[in-house]
């Protein structure tokens, strides 16, 4: 018994010591998600599509009018983006309201305030996509789909996404910020 508790003694800070010295940094390798997010990438790359993630923060208290006007347009994905998605993002069912200045720098932040309504209370603001190409952008806030019991408070909301420095290239921009039934759209210039 005593080479049995003697062998694990000297066995275990062995394996501690060249498990953490020679262990992968970062996130484990999920084979599913890995994969096909590098499969949408290369289809959105094939397509011409360029993918920023962007920070969306939320609620959002009394957003101030930037000085923009939005419009009302079709709700969903353009037919072109949808087709290059493998997995269609789990969106607002309407953007209600959009408020972004109609000119920005690309040395700068340039936030977006906008108000949604969700289908049912089981789905939470995860983050947002931006999908640009050619004069084109897209802007996809998505949600996350809640678990077991837990439910939001309202269907209705307000957030914040804030596009960083330098994702945008200086030139004209339509810009449609997409919900499934109802979304906004307006003119963008970047200098």
């Amino acid at each position: 018994m005593k080479w049995i508790v003697l062998a694990i003694v000297l066995f275990i800070p062995a394996y501690t010591y060249l498990t953490l010295h020679y262990r992968k940094k970062g996130p484990a390798f999920a084979p599913y998600g890995d994969i096909r997010d590098r499969a949408e990438v290369i289809r959105l790359l094939k397509a011409g599509y360029k993918r920023i993630t962007i920070d969306a923060s939320r609620p959002v208290e009394g957003s101030p009018d930037a000085g923009g006007s939005t419009m009302p347009s079709a709700g969903g994905l353009p037919a072109e983006l949808k087709k290059t998605l493998i997995e269609t993002p789990l969106m607002a069912t309407q953007i209600q309201s959009a408020s972004a200045a109609p000119t920005a720098v690309s040395g700068i932040d340039y936030p977006v305030d906008l108000s949604y309504s969700l289908q049912d209370n089981k789905r939470q603001l995860s983050g947002a996509h931006i999908y640009e190409r050619e004069g084109e952008i897209v802007i996809v806030a998505d949600f996350e789909h809640l678990d077991g019991q837990l439910m939001s408070r309202y269907r209705d909301g307000t957030a914040r996404l804030d596009i960083p420095p330098g994702a945008l290239k200086p030139g004209k921009y339509r810009v449609t910020l997409v919900g499934e039934q109802a979304s906004r759209s307006w003119d963008l210039v970047v200098r």
